[in-house]
């Protein structure tokens, strides 16, 4: 390999892992999080898994994402959960709205795409469950034309018709009952 495209390979490289998410954590459902911008208010500080070092995080970074209790006493971290809290403006209150509002817009689009799919799910259903009550009507009404005795005519392979035997009428019969087995329910 040329020694140009080498160096080339390793600024893409070094620039892919700076692009890489540097924070981690687990939202209120227990599922992993990875961002490049800090967690919202609302995760607590032991659900934090990863800082941008690289560590595990002992306090929040900033004063905008400082949680009560969470700092040593008389450092501005304590302070500045009271601005967002008592919703007086501070410097550090439009980042937390900021994200919230990111967070409902987030929030509002999931409970969509939620809804769509148990829409979805229910049509699916509602589909399924109208073709097993056609199945089981057309399996019915076969059943009782194989049992009513009367001769039944049917066409073979080479387009002939004929008369159905009792072999084929009883396969026929196991495959309706079979039929309604599994879908009159």
């Amino acid at each position: 390999m040329k020694p140009h495209k080498l160096l080339l390979l390793t600024v893409a490289c070094t620039w892919a892992l700076g692009a890489s998410a540097q924070w981690q954590w687990l939202d209120k459902d227990g599922r992993k999080v990875f961002s490049d911008r800090p967690p919202p208010m609302e995760i607590p500080q032991k659900s934090i898994l990863k800082e941008p070092g690289g560590g595990k995080v002992s306090s929040r970074a900033a004063p905008v994402l400082a949680t009560g209790g969470d700092s040593a006493p008389g450092t501005t971290q304590g302070t500045a959960p009271a601005a967002p809290a008592s919703g007086a403006s501070g410097a550090g209150a439009p980042a937390p709205t900021a994200t919230s509002g990111k967070d409902a817009q987030m929030e509002e689009a999931k409970a969509k795409a939620e809804a769509a799919e148990a829409a979805k799910k229910k049509a699916e259903a509602d589909r399924l469950a109208k073709a097993r009550t056609e199945n089981c009507t057309r399996a019915r009404k076969s059943k009782d034309m194989l049992t009513s005795g009367q001769l039944l005519a049917n066409v073979n392979d080479k387009g002939e018709r004929g008369f159905m035997d009792d072999a084929t009428r009883e396969s026929e019969l196991k495959r309706a009952e079979g039929v309604i087995a599994s879908d009159c329910k």
